[in-house]
């Protein structure tokens, strides 16, 4: 049997973050062999992950941000099972780690996301190895990035809501920073009533002309009392004709217009826990 130091325990630990009791039976089972005691680690976390892969990871960390120069941005949702983990400061620096490589090596999807390195482990082995560390399952579940002449993001309090947009022009930064955090607080469905689906419209419709109805309105008004409602539901519901949440004397579109006329949001996500 291999004669386990404390500095072997501490060193595997320390490439881990593994509990130490765990890093001293990885090296005794493994006859003291470094490599061969992270492999083992893995392999555990692994078994840990598939047992855990039913269990309800509702918790989590929601980020976003953009490269240097704003033109590339992510927003990143990795889920844990508990609020305690959730707001662990290296779980929140797990998710940073993951974030800040995804945009550096410009990675459009999760499963690009996944096969990134990280001092010289693939995401997909590192969020292994929190498993085994944490004993929760962890998984990125969102993620999406935007690429134009400007990206903004914003991160609210908390890390359980973030939003990201592009705009066409440059130079409009306070514009960019006070709508990335409008879409934060307004949950527009979509950009521009143009950008909702047949489905959404059509099923807000349907529920309209069930309500017109049942107050007794005549069959002969029921259609234009519904399009008259779904204008309503557009202003409330699309960024770009929502009411501006710094002053809702204005809509989005105006506020933006207001430092230049061609002046527009392309694209935005948003990100929160539970939606």
């Amino acid at each position: 049997m291999a004669n386990i130091t404390a500095a072997a325990v501490n060193e595997l630990r320390q490439k881990t973050g593994v509990g130490m009791m765990d890093c001293k039976k990885a090296l005794v089972e493994c006859e003291g062999d470094m490599e061969k005691a992270i492999d083992y680690l893995r392999e555990k976390g692994q078994k840990i992950a598939s047992k855990r892969a039913d269990r309800d990871a509702s918790e989590g960390c929601v980020l976003s941000a953009t490269n240097q120069d704003k033109t590339f941005g992510a927003v990143i949702m990795i889920n844990c099972e508990t609020d305690f983990v959730a707001k662990n400061e290296d779980f929140v620096k797990f998710t940073h780690n993951i974030l800040e490589t995804a945009i550096n090596a410009k990675a459009k999807n999760a499963g690009e996301v996944n096969q990134l390195v990280i001092d010289g482990s693939t995401v997909e082995n590192l969020i292994v190895d929190q498993i085994a560390k944490i004993g929760e399952k962890i998984e990125i579940s969102h993620y999406e990035v935007l690429e134009a002449p400007v990206v903004y993001a914003y991160i609210h309090p908390g890390n359980r809501l973030a939003s990201l947009l592009s705009m066409n022009k440059t130079g409009f930064d306070e514009k960019g920073h006070d709508v990335a955090m409008q879409i934060a607080a307004m949950a527009p469905l979509a950009l521009n009533k143009d950008a909702v689906s047949a489905d959404i419209i059509e099923k807000e419709l349907e529920v309209y002309r069930v309500q017109i109805r049942e107050e007794g309105k005549p069959e002969n008004m029921v259609e234009k009392i519904a399009e008259g409602k779904l204008n309503k539901f557009f202003k409330e519901n699309t960024l770009l004709s929502q009411d501006f949440i710094k002053d809702s004397k204005k809509t989005v579109l105006q506020y933006l217009q207001e430092g230049d006329k061609d002046l527009t949001v392309t694209a935005f996500y948003r990100f929160m826990l539970g939606a």
